[in-house]
């Protein structure tokens, strides 16, 4: 499922995309990114790893902050605190993402996010802090 304006679809950055991540949907304080789980990104016990689930929430709280409005301007950010509380194991195949902008200011801003599967399964939760880059 996809909620995306035309022209704001952005490719996947090589970390991203090494982990199957899709950018579904993004708008002011929102983004929504789906992970299918793969073999590579399982743990011993057979479940996704740890780092998958926080990568996933850091991903999606970054974008939510990073909104311009503009498919030409592109805002960056950097993750200053992260945050995430593992909840359940998914009965899915997918783990989909949201991320919120909850607050901020000029040059630091505040997200939470969820990490469900398709089956509504909630998962994962988060919260970060992110420091606006200065473009140049």
């Amino acid at each position: 499922m996809t909620d995306m304006k035309p022209g704001f679809q952005e490719p996947a950055y090589p970390y991203s995309a090494h982990l199957g991540m899709r950018m579904t949907g993004w708008t002011q304080g929102w983004a929504r990114f789906e992970m299918p789980l793969a073999p590579y990104i399982m743990n011993r016990h057979g479940n996704p790893h740890g780092g998958a689930h926080a990568s996933l929430i850091d991903t999606v709280m970054g974008y939510a902050g990073c909104w311009t409005g503009d498919p030409q301007v592109r805002q960056m950010a950097l993750t200053l605190s992260l945050n995430v509380q593992y909840l359940s194991r998914p009965n899915g195949g997918l783990l989909i993402g949201e991320g919120r902008q909850t607050g901020g200011g000029k040059s630091t801003f505040f997200a939470e996010a969820t990490v469900v599967d398709e089956t509504g399964e909630l998962i994962a939760t988060g919260t970060g802090v992110f420091r606006y880059r200065k473009s140049g």
